[in-house]
């Protein structure tokens, strides 16, 4: 089903179709809104084998959702319960063990916590015993907290959980979905979803394929009922795509009182600017919590960019091989976007790139010569 026409979407289309030609995805979700107003709503391909793509699917999100915490973050700042510099061992003192100490919640924040080793510690675990080996685990040698940069995919992301769960004396789960999720409308978006309610949605849980190589195949262990019911702060956020265009909707309208306008413009300005990154291998302009574009020319090829014609002050988040978000402040733009093709990361790079830029020049925001926008 393509809910827009596809005049007004020819490039974005296009890319699409290319994807799937080359056995990248069987699907996806695609929107765009300006000033609020929708502009682009196409529901492309298959959700699984057999079954078309419908505007309310439930997706997975992977890091795309990594925003949603450090949100959760930003309203204990507000509150004046936690602070950027503040150590993270204060909110949860085992964590100082093996010289962790000097950790922030900046650190975390900006993947600067010099301690990629713990992205070693098992997937399987669940949450106190994930927590248990961050705890124990030691820092990377010759790394230096603040300085040496590494994105993180998982482990800080339970640490910044733990620290809301301490602060409310409540489960992540419930308590993201209560002080985020509901207030800003994101009614079928969760980490980590209850049983109860995976048999509930039926049909309308899509499937994620791994697409490397082709042909697309459903992933065994991403979609089933215990994978949507584990509380991953990182990579764990599902619901439809709406829910995450709407996420970036909130933010450009100041964040709808979820969060204080200055405390935003904090999360979304570039804290960790032209920094090699040892996990991307490749320059990268940080936020809080939020990946910033890469200016100049290392921007052409900088991974889970927002291509050619993004503005400098858009800020947003992808999720591995699969998904981008953002907002254009300049433009009003908020963009989501869902494929459900995991195909490899040069594919999905190239992938990325072309969906971005077919985007802006559908909407007519392409960059003219001389940097000015249509």
């Amino acid at each position: 089903m393509d809910c827009t026409p596809s005049d007004a979407a020819r490039r974005t289309l296009e890319a699409l179709e290319q994807g799937r030609r080359e056995g990248w995805h069987l699907g996806a979700r695609v929107l765009a809104s300006l000033h609020g107003t929708r502009v682009m709503d196409i529901a492309f391909g298959e959700r699984r084998a057999g079954q078309p793509m419908s505007r309310d699917t439930l997706l997975l999100w992977l890091s795309a959702g990594k925003p949603i915490t450090a949100l959760g973050i930003a309203r204990e700042i507000d509150r004046g319960r936690l602070h950027l510099d503040q150590a993270v061992a204060d909110h949860i003192p085992d964590f100082a063990i093996a010289g962790k100490h000097a950790i922030t919640f900046r650190h975390l924040l900006t993947h600067t916590a010099a301690m990629r080793s713990a992205e070693e510690i098992p997937e399987g675990l669940g949450w106190a015993q994930t927590l248990h080996a961050l705890c124990h685990a030691s820092p990377d040698p010759g790394a230096t907290p603040g300085i040496t940069a590494a994105y993180q995919p998982q482990a800080t992301w339970f640490l910044l959980g733990e620290a809301l769960a301490r602060l409310h004396r409540r489960a992540f789960a419930h308590l993201i979905r209560e002080e985020i999720l509901l207030p800003l409308g994101m009614t079928d978006t969760w980490i980590g979803m209850p049983p109860a309610q995976y048999r509930a949605y039926g049909p309308r849980l899509g499937t994620t394929h791994d697409a490397f190589p082709p042909p697309p195949r459903p992933n065994p262990r991403l979609d089933t009922e215990s994978a949507c019911a584990e509380s991953r702060p990182g990579s764990r956020a599902r619901g439809p795509a709406d829910d995450l265009l709407r996420f970036y909707e909130a933010l450009l309208q100041g964040g709808r009182g979820v969060v204080a306008p200055d405390t935003l413009a904090m999360l979304v300005r570039s804290h960790r600017s032209n920094v090699f990154d040892a996990t991307f291998r490749h320059v990268m302009n940080l936020g809080l919590g939020f990946i910033l574009p890469v200016p100049g020319p290392a921007g052409a090829t900088a991974p889970y960019g927002y291509g050619p014609h993004a503005s400098p002050e858009t800020f947003g988040h992808s999720g591995s091989q699969s998904a981008c978000a953002f907002a254009d402040p300049r433009h009003g733009l908020a963009v989501a976007w869902i494929c459900n093709g995991l195909p490899g990361e040069p594919r999905h790079q190239r992938r990325q790139r072309a969906l971005n830029a077919a985007i802006y020049e559908d909407l007519g925001l392409a960059a003219a010569p001389g940097g000015q926008s249509g």
